[in-house]
């Protein structure tokens, strides 16, 4: 039996990750990774914040909040559809809407890409995978994990060796879309983030005891 897709959530927090349709990069020249980071920034920040990313030729990862029910309505109550719906037809309307704004970046990027290296068809392989990020725990670990992509794939040795991750970018003003300000006061500051990603082979236990990460 085909495990039935995670619906994203208001208020929840999710890990999306996806890749290229078959032996295809998503990325082919370094122009490509902006492109996607700006289009990301378009299309997600009415529905979603974003805590941090990772591109990587054939794939991307992105760790992501779904934006308060309040703050959805707000945005949506522009609109005379929505305010005449029911409350029931509200409900289902945002889970789709929230669903509706990364299909629409997805293939706004995919046609894009098309155009200008002359391909036809989907990009990116169908229904992109998401998992529920339940804690802070699995928050911060998630971060980790997906700023480590790179090393783990042995692209480069060190964790910001790698250029098209958040993981330097929370050290740089410019990134408005990107939640630099809560990651770091969430970690307690810069140095306690640094160390939690350079100590990946100790067990996430021990550093969440010896840190303040515990407390935040």
């Amino acid at each position: 039996m085909i495990k039935p897709l995670l619906r994203l959530k208001p208020g929840e927090c999710y890990h999306l990750y996806n890749h290229a349709n078959g032996s295809d990069n998503l990325f082919v020249e370094e122009r490509n990774y902006g492109y996607f980071l700006m289009k990301a920034s378009v299309y997600l920040n009415k529905s979603m914040k974003v805590y941090a990313y990772c591109l990587m030729p054939n794939h991307f990862h992105l760790l992501i909040r779904v934006r308060d029910e309040k703050e959805i309505r707000e945005h949506l109550s522009y609109s005379i559809v929505f305010r005449a719906m029911s409350e029931l037809e509200k409900i289902y309307f945002i889970e789709d809407w929230i669903s509706k704004s990364l299909a629409n970046f997805f293939s706004s990027y995919t046609q894009s890409f098309n155009k200008v290296y002359g391909r036809k068809g989907s990009l990116f392989m169908p229904n992109f995978k998401r998992t529920w990020v339940e804690n802070d725990r699995a928050f911060v670990n998630m971060i980790r994990y997906i700023h480590l992509n790179p090393v783990k794939h042995g692209f480069v040795e060190g964790v910001g060796d790698w250029e098209f991750t958040s993981y330097k970018k929370m050290f740089t003003m410019g990134n408005d879309w990107l939640e630099r300000e809560y990651v770091l006061k969430f970690f307690g500051g810069v140095e306690p983030y640094k160390k939690f990603h350079s100590s990946q082979l100790l067990e996430s236990s021990e550093l969440l005891e010896s840190s303040e990460l515990s407390k935040s």
